[in-house]
């Protein structure tokens, strides 16, 4: 479905695929946003404002589909300078923040720090309801990894109301937005990308991205049979978000399925594809468990598969009621799992760190037992005879915290009504009540911190022209503030869009004109992109192709073999085999076929995965083969870990990135060291007429 107030009429061209000549149309645009979440409606959006030719497209495989759209957490973060209050903050304090995460490029932390007022403003002016005193205040608080209140929220739908918000805006421009469309090749043409020529210095050498392949089975025997589109243009902004179906145990949305597979089969550098964020999470409704669902202090208890020998299995863990009590509160505030924080090192001995509460749930679902939060009861053992909490056995950090929010009252779900109601209608609103049931739960994968390459326009490292912005890009390290990811959605889609506006003006200025001008080079598409006969990595068509189940089948066997060695417990010998078996299912992967063109959507998926699977797998062995410990949000084990001493925590790969990318049909890996913080000119007069020459003022 094309949806757009104008008309768009495609041209048709003639391709090879499987070794046959098909029809396909081919849509011709300056900008194809790829994805259409907070960071690809944003950026979008701001091509078309910014630009003096906005010849803008949206091509989504579902505009209602992905992560902005479907996740959050009890009060979901947004992390930006701090913007109320007395307390000071910075720029270059802010920067340092992300900065100290580890394994972060500081040219990207200034970006997402100095930007992070001006993205923040503009969902602010588009209506996006973040909260603000009778003076204008936005007002704050902190949140992990962080030194300042520099974290807002509104509430458990925060990406959501920033997606609705820019998709309003996006529609009033009529920027036509391709919805059923995924998205299954990168197409580059070779060529020298010119380096230094942009107003910030940072452009890459080498391949240049000119368009991109797509199938929408909805319009199957149209051209063609696989519904196979073509999308040529001078710029590709990839906003497809994280690698949400590599793994089987997580909190992505089933609706998003994994698109890095595209940008790594193009050779398209990652970096810190190590490092991602695991956490508690409800797996019946897929939703992060953090903050306030934690706070009010909910029994833990797990079952057999039938429901059967209940039991409350964090004593087995905790030597007392009141550490406990103490891990459970902290795990609001320190929710990713943090190896730092199962044994932790004090002056008197061992304490007992939040995400040992990480490591019971993931050993009784190992056992094969069902895990649940229940809100409905104290534990047990912290219980009144009336069945109300017994404040007493509260440490002062969690008693503090419950009087301040009004949360001191006898049950979890009356203090999570007191101190968050939203929580409870957030469920609700999907067919649980809290009041009634438990919450089954799981340790799940929810945030990659790495992703691809890119400059500080988010610009490719290594393929011109191709933008990556939102949780595709790889900004983050080891660490980062929570909330911080939104904030790269709109700052990175800002930084792409204005390099884009700036190309776009520089070559309406010349004698030239754009660079490749595709109106008039269509004719020349097949040399020019060196097209292979696979054009979009589809499989054949037959009648005893795989239908959807077995398709599925497939998938859900490749995810559970990435969530045993690959999630937050990684074990070398594990990895091995894995990479052994996801390299034997790609090599045989084109003996499959599939019943329709639909099906061979959802086979173009699960290669998609495959090459995921693989890239992060081999980022992984060769971070462990060169001395990497276990850090972020992972063990690496060889065995069963020792629970009773703290985790060696890696320092010496702190300061260094990780790069990833197919070479030779090989994926090879380096180690770097990380970009500093750049010393910056702040002279206004200086930077004033700066800005005037690269800006055209």
């Amino acid at each position: 479905m094309i949806i757009s107030k104008s008309p768009i009429i495609p041209k048709s061209h003639e391709f090879l695929l499987n070794g046959e000549k098909l029809t396909a149309p081919v849509y011709s645009f300056d900008t194809i946003v790829v994805g259409s979440g907070a960071a690809g409606l944003n950026c979008a959006d701001l091509v078309a404002t910014l630009s003096d030719r906005p010849n803008v497209a949206i091509v989504t495989e579902g505009v209602n589909m992905g992560t902005s759209r479907n996740t959050g957490s009890d009060k979901q973060t947004y992390y930006k300078l701090t913007l109320s209050g007395d307390t000071p903050d910075s720029v270059g304090d802010m920067a340092k923040s992300l900065f100290d995460g580890g394994s972060t490029d500081g040219d990207l932390a200034l970006c997402e720090a100095a930007e992070s007022t001006r993205a923040f403003m503009r969902l602010v002016m588009l209506g996006v309801p973040f909260p603000y005193n009778d003076y204008g205040e936005f007002a704050g608080y902190q949140t992990d990894h962080d030194t300042r209140t520099r974290a807002t929220s509104c509430g458990p739908l925060t990406s959501k109301y920033m997606t609705e918000a820019l998709e309003k805006s996006v529609r009033q421009k009529d920027i036509p937005i391709f919805d059923g469309y995924r998205v299954t090749k990168l197409l580059t043409r070779s060529g020298d990308a010119a380096c230094g020529d942009t107003p910030r210095g940072d452009a890459p050498c080498g391949d240049i991205a000119c368009g991109v392949v797509a199938v929408a089975p909805e319009t199957a025997g149209v051209f063609n049979e696989y519904g196979l589109v073509v999308f040529a243009a001078d710029n590709i902004v990839w906003a497809t978000g994280g690698p949400s179906a590599i793994y089987a145990a997580t909190v992505y949305p089933e609706s998003q399925t994994c698109a890095h597979g595209v940008l790594l089969s193009a050779g398209v550098m990652a970096q810190n594809l190590t490092e991602s964020q695991y956490g508690l999470a409800s797996v019946k409704f897929r939703w992060n468990l953090s903050g306030t669902y934690q706070q009010v202090l909910p029994r833990y208890y797990s079952t057999a598969p039938d429901g059967s020998d209940e039991r409350e299995f964090l004593s087995d863990y905790f030597p007392d009621i009141k550490k406990r009590l103490t891990a459970v509160f902290r795990k609001g505030y320190q929710w990713p799992f943090d190896p730092a924080k199962l044994c932790i090192q004090l002056e008197n001995g061992i304490g007992y760190g939040s995400s040992l509460v990480d490591i019971a749930v993931y050993n009784e679902r190992r056992r094969g037992r069902r895990v649940y939060m229940d809100f409905r009861r104290n534990m047990s053992d912290a219980e009144t005879s009336c069945g109300s909490l017994d404040f007493a056995l509260l440490e002062d950090e969690a008693y503090t915290y419950l009087k301040n929010s009004g949360g001191l009252s006898g049950l979890p779900i009356e203090r999570l009504a007191a101190m968050n109601s939203p929580a409870i209608e957030l469920y609700r609103s999907h067919g649980i009540d809290l009041y009634t049931e438990p919450l089954e739960i799981d340790m799940c994968a929810q945030h990659n911190n790495g992703g691809f390459s890119v400059g500080t326009d988010y610009e490719s490292a290594n393929i011109a022209n191709l933008y990556i912005v939102g949780e595709a890009a790889g900004v983050f390290g080891i660490h980062r503030p929570g909330g911080s990811a939104l904030n790269s959605t709109q700052v990175g889609s800002l930084r792409a869009a204005e390099h884009i506006a700036y190309k776009s003006k520089r070559a309406c200025n010349s004698d030239s004109g754009s660079g490749l001008n595709i109106q008039s080079e269509l004719t020349a598409l097949p040399e020019l992109t060196a097209l292979p006969d696979d054009l979009g990595n589809l499989s054949k068509i037959s009648d005893d192709g795989l239908d959807r189940d077995a398709i599925l089948a497939l998938r859900q066997t490749y995810a559970e073999r990435m969530t045993a060695c690959g999630a937050f417990m990684r074990d070398r010998d594990k990895i091995a085999d894995a990479i052994d078996a996801t390299k034997e299912e790609l090599a045989n992967f084109d003996s499959y076929t599939a019943r329709d063109a639909y099906l061979c959507a959802e086979l173009a998926i699960n290669r998609d995965i495959l090459v995921t699977q693989l890239a992060y797998l081999t980022a992984i062995a060769a971070y462990i083969d060169d001395g990497g410990k276990s850090r972020g949000s992972y063990l690496v084990t060889h065995g069963e870990p020792d629970l009773s001493a703290p985790t060696p925590i890696d320092r010496e790969h702190f300061d260094k990135v990780g790069e990833i990318r197919l070479s030779g049909g090989e994926f090879v890996t380096a180690f770097r060291p990380v970009r500093p913080i750049p010393e910056r000119e702040n002279w206004f007069e200086r930077v004033y007429n700066a800005y005037r020459e690269n800006h055209g003022h």
